[in-house]
């Protein structure tokens, strides 16, 4: 096959997976849909829950492992789209549809690059997994794959980065706090206000600059983002609830941050989950090092990926741009998919990651 022709095999089945509605968790008919599809290329595939995943028929030991990955989930569709988002359309080069960038054309463009280097001897073992519940971090997801997999030795995300390498990404932790008082009657001012216990802490919140900061990902960063208090007017709130989005650089863990802020407030503080982590590869990685030769510029990544859940060295890099992800009229260029294919191949073929 020429390049012509994996590339309209791509778009062809991007296009089939708009149509499916695939919101996280929701993902069954485009799973089938690609179990299906690979299937035809002449891959065995296995499938865990809605994730698909393809290895090669003789697996090698001695070799190290590639994995290409990308999810087929999509977030709700949002009310200001003037296009329908389940019914694609390609319209001045660009192939508009719910997921077309975000990240369908890394997805299809890794199954295309699979196919070309899968018919090419090679210094190592290539994967390709379809990951479902990305968008929600869901433990159906990629983390419930991972402890079927062979050993792995460093992936291929290929989320929306205009084809530059993130090679680090920060990570995510929520925390919900929540101060403490004594109800009273306001009029009497009776008790004790937990809005006034809370505003010391979000305060500290507000200002507070962690020390360690990344070469590629800044600061650590923390936003107060909710907060609920009161039950009327006229009585004097005990419990003051808040809601905390902390994005972590890789130079912490989200434990050490977590003990950092529950040490400094007063108020009591639970952390959501601690599984989220901020991700780098080594400068010196062969993939890293390849890029670099073939002239993209790496970067920090301030958006969450499969990568956090991932327990081996992983570089971000796709077709598309970040800023289109969760927007109206979602749209890809069929010129990023070709030149993503191309990139990915020239990238990895023949490679040595040893």
């Amino acid at each position: 096959m020429t390049y012509n022709e994996y590339l309209n095999e791509a778009i062809q089945l991007l296009s089939k997976l708009i149509e499916i509605p695939s919101v996280s968790r929701s993902e069954n008919k485009a799973a089938d849909l690609l179990e299906s599809v690979i299937s035809s290329y002449g891959f065995q595939t296995k499938r865990y829950g809605n994730n698909i995943l393809t290895e090669p028929t003789h697996y090698d030991t001695g070799r190290p492992t590639i994995l290409l990955n990308a999810h087929i989930d999509t977030v709700k569709p949002v009310s200001s789209w003037s296009l329908n988002p389940f019914s694609p359309v390609i319209k001045e080069g660009k192939l508009y549809g719910l997921g077309a960038n975000d990240c369908g054309g890394g997805l299809v463009s890794l199954l295309q690059t699979y196919r070309i280097l899968s018919c090419r001897e090679q210094h190592y073992n290539l994967l390709f997994l379809a990951s479902a519940e990305e968008e929600v971090s869901g433990c159906n997801g990629i983390s419930s794959v991972i402890p079927f997999l062979p050993h792995v030795d460093v992936a291929i995300v290929g989320e929306p980065t205009s084809m530059q390498p993130a090679v680090a990404e920060k990570g995510l932790m929520v925390l919900d706090i929540v101060s403490h008082g004594k109800s009273g009657h306001a009029a009497r001012e009776e008790g004790v206000n937990a809005i006034y216990e809370a505003l010391e802490d979000i305060e500290w919140i507000k200002t507070y600059k962690f020390d360690k900061v990344s070469e590629f990902l800044g600061p650590v960063k923390m936003q107060l983002t909710m907060i609920s208090s009161g039950t009327q007017h006229n009585v004097v709130p005990d419990k003051c609830e808040m809601v905390v989005d902390v994005r972590s650089n890789e130079l912490y863990s989200n434990k050490e941050i977590y003990d950092i802020i529950s040490h400094k407030l007063k108020s009591e503080v639970k952390a959501r989950s601690f599984r989220l982590g901020s991700s780098r590869i080594d400068m010196s990685h062969p993939l890293v090092s390849k890029c670099l030769s073939m002239n993209m510029t790496p970067f920090g990544s301030p958006t969450l990926s499969d990568q956090a859940l991932m327990p081996f060295p992983s570089l971000k890099i796709g077709p598309g741009n970040s800023s289109r992800s969760h927007s109206a009229d979602e749209y890809i260029k069929i010129t990023e998919i070709h030149d993503a294919i191309n990139t990915y191949v020239s990238l990895l073929d023949n490679i040595k990651i040893t």
